[in-house]
């Protein structure tokens, strides 16, 4: 895959709000005495990996654990550093995309880090079944950034669709490459003859 050798992402300075990505995919903001803790259920442990690799990259501690249920968590250590993007991201006890949203290029990245899909010759970002009011601003939010996408829904899973070569294209020039295994091709967005 002959992808751009430097992309958005790679020249942004990771920041603590790149971790909005994951809130605008299923992940969760917790806040206690002892600060926000932001984490991600995630399908495959290479995810896990990549995120608390992009986690820590922004200056807070994070670390991958085991669900109950076996699967891998990315999540950062709570800090109060934290709080201002769970309040942002908050409406009550309800996720809320704040108003006006653009995702930086590191914030995207880790969005489809943790819940990006290949579809065929499209992509998926998946979204928050639990919070179906973000997913008409998150498509919005995405056309902000030259990514315009359709809003797909089946029972349990709700994405934002990314098709054709040119925005496809677009989104590769703000994630850049997938992380070095094997396994993460496969899954990241693809242009034939990029």
């Amino acid at each position: 895959m002959g992808q751009l050798s430097f992309f958005s992402a790679q020249l942004d300075q990771p920041a603590y709000e790149d971790l909005s990505g994951l809130l605008a995919a299923h992940g969760q903001a917790v806040r206690s005495d002892g600060g926000t803790r932001i984490s991600v259920v995630v399908a495959q442990r290479w995810r896990a990996d990549a995120l608390v690799e992009e986690m820590s990259a922004t200056g807070v501690p994070a670390e991958v654990v085991i669900s109950e249920e076996g699967n891998p968590i990315a999540r950062t250590a709570p800090t109060h550093d934290l709080d201002d993007l769970h309040r942002r991201w908050s409406s009550g006890a309800v996720k809320a995309m704040p108003a006006g949203w653009v995702p930086s290029p590191r914030a995207l990245r880790l969005w489809t880090l943790a819940a990006g899909e290949r579809d065929g010759d499209r992509f998926l970002l998946g979204l928050d079944t639990h919070a179906p009011d973000t997913h008409p601003a998150l498509a919005t939010a995405l056309m902000r950034v030259g990514v315009a996408p359709t809003l797909v829904g089946r029972g349990l899973s709700h994405a934002l669709r990314v098709a054709g070569k040119r925005r496809l294209s677009h989104l590769l020039e703000y994630i850049g490459e997938p992380p070095a295994v094997p396994e993460a091709a496969a899954h990241w967005p693809y242009v034939d003859g990029l």
